[in-house]
Parts: structure tokens; C-alpha cells; sequence
């Protein structure tokens, strides 16, 4: 038994107790963890998304283009019809893996469970491009779709941003620097697993540290390749924002047997005691980005959950 498993789980009769067993039967096919070698990593994130089957995007405007900033930012925009709102959308991968293809599968899904305009954004990956380089990027494109959010066929005061993993981590970062900038208006967030606090003291980042997919040694080296040394600014890793009044309607999802699942619940907390509106979904018995295993009725669910929050989100 893991060290990590200990507090929380026990194998009895061959099963581990508390995972869904849906999903617990592919986690001998999920490679371990690790990120000391971003391009090997990339190179294995790229082979698992492309095993990912991606959804019918019949009917559906797919585009890619580039944000003009410094350096331009590469975006793939999907169009449903008549959408009208629109998603800045953030990959995962630790700050270090992802780029448009990766995420194809998500934002397509995405997009098309919503109806609204899914703006994939293939920002700048650490080590190569430290903090705050990817917030940099994503702010960019959030100020372009507001500007150009009639030519998208949106309203630019229904822009949300959102992502997975890193991803939501930084789009609560980019929703921070979007208060304290006074920037674009920002409708809603979408934190899914978001990846908030590097300093790894909760409960959850002691206690499930050799989890699927994410270990306490992935995350110790994703924080140390984005931020390059210590760092306590609040738009490197949110959970370090001293003030969170002010900020967009929330909707955050945690996985069970997740290390981020307690900063993220804490951060939950936080935004509603600042009177920020807050939905929180603790989805039980999943692990850190197992809603990939689209077979098992759980992560049906949760995909689909996604979609139906943010369409109801933009559509008021």
C-alpha cells in the first residue's frame, strides 16, 4: 500500500476502497507521474489525448488563428451556432505540457455542450516561458474577445474564462488580475480541479501524494517550473490572494482522491464568504483528471455538468 493511500483508502476483496470502480480498473494504464523532463512529458501528453476520441463537430466553426500580442498568442476557436457567449478557455498539463491539440478534445466537447464560443488558448509553457508569461498570454486574448467580441457573434459582457488543472489555475489568476487591472469584464469562472496554491500545506496535498496522475512530486515540479524559485504573488497561485471580493460568479469542481482537492475547496470557501457566488461539486470516488475516461458513467456526468454550468452562466 502507497503511503499516500494510507489515510483514505484500503485494498479489500482486490479493489481499492473509495475510488469508483469504473474508473479504478484503468489506473494500471495511466503512466506515472512525472515532469522532470517536459519534453519526454509532452511527447506522453500528446499520446494520451490522442487516444481521447474527440466529438462530432458537425455544424460547427472551428478555427485557428493568432491573438496579436508580444508574442502573438495561437487560439482555437470553436464557433456552436447561435452562441451567445463565449469561453476563454485554459489547458492543463502542470504549467509545463498541453497546447491546442491536446485540448482539442475538451474544448470541442465543451463547446458543444454549452453553445458557447470556446476560445482554446495555447499559451506560453514553462520552464522555457516562466510566470507570469502563460497569465500574459491568457490576458491578451481575454482583452481581444471583449474587443472582438462582436465580430465572435457574443455579447462582450457574456465572457467567461475557465480550464482544467494549471488551467483553472490560471484562469483564476486571470480573473484576479482582471479586477485589479480593471480589464475586461469577466462573467464567469470555470475552475475545474484548478491548480491554486504551491506552498502544498492542506490536507489533501500531505495526504495524497502518490495518487493517479498526480503525485506530491508532479506538483512540486510543475510550481518549480513555472515559478522558477519562491514567488508569493496571488496571480502565480491565487490561494495566496489576500482579498477575493469583487470577483466573478464561480463554479468550481474537486476530485476526491485529488492533492488539489482541499486548496480548492478552501478557495471555494473563501470566494463565498467574500460574497462571491460559488457553486462547488466534490465528485466522489474520482481522481485528478479521470473525467478523461469517458466510458465510465461518472465521468459522463461530469463532462456534461461543464457544459449544461456554463451555458446557464451566459445565458442570463
Amino acid at each position: 500500500m502507497r503511503d499516500g493511500w494510507r489515510m483514505t483508502s484500503s485494498r479489500m476483496l482486490g479493489r481499492m476502497v473509495g475510488m469508483d470502480p469504473e474508473l479504478e480498473v484503468f489506473v494500471p494504464l495511466f503512466p506515472r507521474g512525472d515532469l522532470s523532463d517536459p519534453i519526454t512529458a509532452r511527447k506522453g501528453l500528446m499520446g494520451l489525448a490522442t487516444s481521447v476520441p474527440a466529438p462530432d463537430t458537425t455544424g460547427m466553426e472551428v478555427e485557428d488563428l493568432m491573438v496579436p500580442a508580444d508574442p502573438d498568442v495561437p487560439v482555437r476557436i470553436y464557433r456552436p451556432q447561435h452562441a451567445e457567449g463565449a469561453i476563454v478557455w485554459l489547458h492543463g498539463g502542470g504549467f509545463v505540457m498541453g497546447n491546442l491539440e491536446t485540448e482539442h478534445p475538451w474544448a470541442a466537447r465543451l463547446a458543444g455542450n454549452s453553445g458557447a464560443v470556446v476560445i482554446s488558448v495555447a499559451y506560453r509553457l514553462a520552464p522555457e516561458h516562466r510566470f507570469p508569461a502563460a497569465l500574459d498570454d491568457a490576458y491578451a486574448v481575454l482583452t481581444w474577445a471583449f474587443e472582438h467580441a462582436q465580430a465572435l457573434g457574443v455579447d462582450p459582457e457574456r465572457i467567461a474564462v475557465g480550464g482544467h488543472s494549471a488551467g483553472g489555475g490560471l484562469a483564476a489568476a486571470l480573473a484576479l488580475s482582471a479586477r485589479d487591472e480593471q480589464g475586461p469584464p469577466i462573467r464567469f469562472q470555470l475552475l475545474n480541479q484548478p491548480q491554486l496554491d504551491d506552498r502544498q500545506e492542506t490536507w489533501s496535498a500531505r495526504t495524497f501524494t502518490d495518487t493517479p496522475w498526480m503525485t506530491r512530486g508532479k506538483v512540486t515540479q510543475a510550481w518549480g517550473h513555472y515559478l522558477g524559485g519562491p514567488n508569493s504573488s496571488p496571480y502565480a497561485a491565487p490561494a495566496r490572494a489576500e482579498d477575493l471580493s469583487g470577483l466573478p460568479p464561480a463554479y468550481i469542481a474537486t476530485a476526491e482522491l485529488c492533492p488539489n482537492r482541499d486548496e480548492d475547496i478552501v478557495y471555494a470557501l473563501r470566494l463565498l464568504q467574500s460574497g462571491v457566488p460559488v457553486e462547488l461539486h466534490q465528485w466522489a470516488g474520482t481522481f485528478h483528471g479521470s473525467q478523461a475516461i469517458l466510458s465510465a458513467e461518472v465521468s459522463q456526468r461530469q463532462n456534461a455538468e461543464l457544459g449544461a454550468v456554463l451555458r446557464r452562466a451566459l445565458a442570463y
